[in-house]
């Protein structure tokens, strides 16, 4: 693992066919909402491969190609680093790249959470999870699934 994060990351939309989106809650930030995120281990792991591990990791969800399929919606956000995870990038790095990605699965799909990393997930309406998320770039991505997923 480098040093620093790589200021390249993905984000993981997971959904049910009926637009349930699924949220997890921070364990670093209570009350903060998002899909999962994360960044690449290294500079030439590809995108997909991150998407893959950081569905595992954070939700034990296993992209198998076949029943679990990872969509790569090729769109990709550059926002600013919040100030409060800024240290976590090499010094003088302020804006990320993130690569939207998502998942459909069953709505009965067993959620196994990373504790250092995650407190709670809820399912909830496609709109309403949209609504809940604390990130910007996350919110837009939720409200832009019924489009990506025709």
């Amino acid at each position: 693992m480098p040093a620093f994060k790589i200021p390249e990351s993905v984000l993981v939309i997971i959904h049910t066919d009926d637009l349930q989106v699924l949220l997890i809650e921070r364990a670093d930030r209570p009350g903060y909402w998002q899909s999962v995120t994360g960044s690449l281990d290294a500079a030439d792991e590809p995108l997909p491969a991150t998407a893959a591990r950081e569905l595992f990791e954070e939700t034990g969800i296993v992209a198998d190609g076949e029943r679990v399929v990872l969509r790569d919606w090729r769109l990709s956000n550059i926002y600013t680093i919040y100030p409060v995870w800024r240290h976590r990038y090499a010094p003088g790095v302020t804006e990320n790249t993130e690569h939207v990605f998502s998942v459909e699965v069953p709505r009965d799909s067993v959620i196994t959470l990373s504790p250092r990393e995650h407190l709670n997930h809820v399912w909830l309406p496609y709109l309403e999870a949209a609504d809940k998320c604390f990130s910007s770039s996350n919110a837009e991505a939720i409200l832009q699934l019924p489009q990506q997923i025709r």
